[in-house]
C-alpha cells in the first residue's frame, strides 16, 4: 500500500499539473490497484480546495515547489482520514513513511504532526471540508451567466457521486426490471451500486450501452429519423450514433481521430449495429468540400468537457476560460460550414457537454444572428419524457436544452449538456 499511494500522487500531480485526464494516465495501476486508486484520486479532486484549505491551516508558509510530491502525500491523505474508511493509523503510518521516501525527515515529522490533529478533531475538520466552496478561481469564472443560487447548487453537485446511467435499443421498461434499474423519463436506465459492467445481463449481447442520461437527450429532440439520412460530425465513442442507427436512420459517422473512430466501431460492432458508414475526417474539411445533402446534421461540439466534472472531477482544475475561448472559436467554424451539406427544410442539432454559455447559450444566439437561414425549432417535451415527468425544467423557454448536475439530484444528477434544434429554412 504505501508504493500505491506514491503512484495515486504521481499520477494527481500528472493530472494537475500536465492538465490531462485521469483516464489517460489509468494504465499506470494494476487491476488489483485501480479500484483503491479511483476511489482515493477521485475523492482528492472532488475535494482539493477544501482539502488545500485544511492544510493551510497547518502550514506557516508553503511547501517549497520541490517537495509537491509530499504535498500531494499530505492531501490524499487528509481527504482518507475525513472522507473514506480506511484505518487511522494505515493511513497516517504510510504517509509519514512515504514522505520520507519522497521527501526529507522534516516534512515526514511535519505530516505525523498534522495528520495527528487532524485524526483527534476529526468532526471538526469534517464539518470545515464540508463548509469549502469545492468550485477553483479559474472554474468559477465559466459560469458568467449563471445566478448565485445556480452557482451554489452547482457547488454542491461536486460531490454528487455519479450512477451509472445506459440506453438501451428497445424496451426500456422490460431491461429496467431485468438490471433493477431506475427508469428516467427519457428511458434512460440508472443503476446503482458498483456492479461490473461487463457481468451485466444484455451487456455481451449488445442490448444497451453506457451514456449519461443527459448525452442521450440530443437524438431523443428529434422526430421520427427512419429511413432519414443523417450524419454525425465529431462522432466517437459512438453512444448518439448508436441511438440514430437504432432509431432506422441511415447513419454516417465522422472523426478526425482514427483511434476513437476504432473504438465507435468496435462499440457498434458488440452492439450488433451495422448500417452505418464511418469516416476517418476533419469535419470542417468535409463539410466544405462534400457535394452530399442530409436531412439530419448532428453537431455534438467539441468543447471544454466542463459540464463532465461529476463523472471526471479534474474537470474543475484543468480547464479555464482559455480552454473555453479555443473551444468556441472551433464551434463556430463547425457551425458556420454546416449549411453546406443540410438539405433546406433539414435539421441542425447542436450539443456541446460544458457548462460554459459561451459554448452554449451565447454560442448559438451569435449563429443565429449572422445564419437568418437558421431557425430554432423549440423542443418538445414529450420527446425526451415518454417514461415520466423530470423534476426539473430542462427545456428553456427559448426551446432549447440546458441540463445542470443538480437535475434530478435524487438519484445522482446528470452532466450539464446545452442542446439546440435548429432548422435551415432557406
Amino acid at each position: 500500500m504505501p508504493n500505491l499511494r506514491i503512484k495515486c500522487a504521481q499520477v494527481l500531480q500528472t493530472i494537475l499539473e500536465n492538465k490531462v485526464f485521469f483516464a489517460e494516465l489509468k494504465d499506470n495501476f494494476s487491476k488489483d490497484e485501480l479500484p483503491f486508486a479511483n476511489m482515493l484520486i477521485l475523492t482528492s479532486l472532488r475535494n482539493w480546495a477544501g482539502l488545500k484549505n485544511v492544510l493551510r491551516f497547518f502550514l506557516k508558509k508553503k511547501i517549497p515547489h520541490k517537495h509537491r510530491p509530499a504535498e500531494y502525500l499530505l492531501l490524499m491523505a487528509i481527504a482518507e482520514l475525513l472522507l473514506m474508511d480506511t484505518a487511522q493509523y494505515a493511513v497516517i503510518n504510510d504517509t509519514v513513511q512515504n514522505v520520507r521516501k519522497v521527501s526529507d525527515k522534516f516534512l515526514s515529522g511535519l505530516a505525523n504532526a498534522v495528520l495527528r490533529k487532524i485524526a483527534a478533531e476529526k468532526s471538526i475538520w469534517q464539518q470545515k471540508l464540508q463548509q469549502s466552496c469545492y468550485l477553483p478561481t479559474d472554474f468559477l469564472q465559466l459560469l458568467r451567466g449563471y445566478s448565485d443560487m445556480q452557482i451554489e447548487q452547482i457547488n454542491r453537485s461536486v460531490n454528487n457521486i455519479p450512477p451509472l446511467d445506459i440506453t438501451v435499443k428497445d424496451n426500456p421498461d422490460v431491461w429496467a426490471e431485468k438490471l433493477n434499474a431506475e427508469i428516467l423519463p427519457n428511458g434512460s436506465l440508472r443503476l446503482s451500486g458498483n456492479t461490473k459492467i461487463t457481468y451485466l445481463e444484455g451487456f455481451s449481447e449488445g442490448k444497451w450501452w453506457i451514456q449519461d442520461v443527459a448525452a442521450s437527450l440530443p437524438v431523443l429532440t428529434l422526430d421520427s429519423i427512419k429511413g432519414k439520412k443523417v450524419i454525425d460530425l465529431c462522432a466517437a465513442p459512438g453512444g448518439k450514433t448508436a441511438q440514430l442507427a437504432t432509431g432506422g436512420a441511415n447513419v454516417t459517422a465522422l472523426d478526425v481521430s482514427a483511434e476513437r473512430l476504432e473504438k465507435l466501431r468496435s462499440n457498434l460492432q458488440r452492439l450488433k449495429i451495422n448500417n452505418v458508414q464511418t469516416q476517418v475526417i476533419d469535419a470542417i474539411d468535409f463539410m466544405q468540400n462534400s457535394t452530399e445533402k442530409y436531412d439530419v446534421v448532428l453537431l455534438d461540439a467539441p468543447c471544454s468537457a466542463s459540464g463532465t466534472f461529476r463523472r471526471h472531477p479534474e474537470v474543475l482544475h484543468i480547464k479555464n476560460s482559455e480552454d473555453v475561448a479555443k473551444a468556441t472559436t472551433l464551434q463556430e467554424k463547425l457551425l458556420n460550414v454546416c449549411e453546406n451539406i443540410i438539405t433546406v427544410g433539414g435539421i441542425l442539432v447542436y450539443s456541446v457537454c460544458s457548462i460554459a454559455q459561451d459554448e452554449g447559450e451565447r454560442q448559438i444566439n451569435n449563429f443565429l444572428k449572422m445564419h437568418p437561414n437558421f431557425k430554432i425549432v423549440p423542443i418538445k417535451t414529450e420527446t425526451i419524457s415518454s417514461y415520466g415527468t423530470w423534476d426539473d425544467k430542462l427545456i428553456t423557454d427559448k426551446g432549447w436544452i440546458r441540463t445542470m448536475p443538480f437535475y434530478h439530484k435524487i438519484s445522482g444528477g446528470m452532466d450539464s449538456f446545452f442542446i439546440c434544434k435548429m432548422q435551415r429554412i432557406i
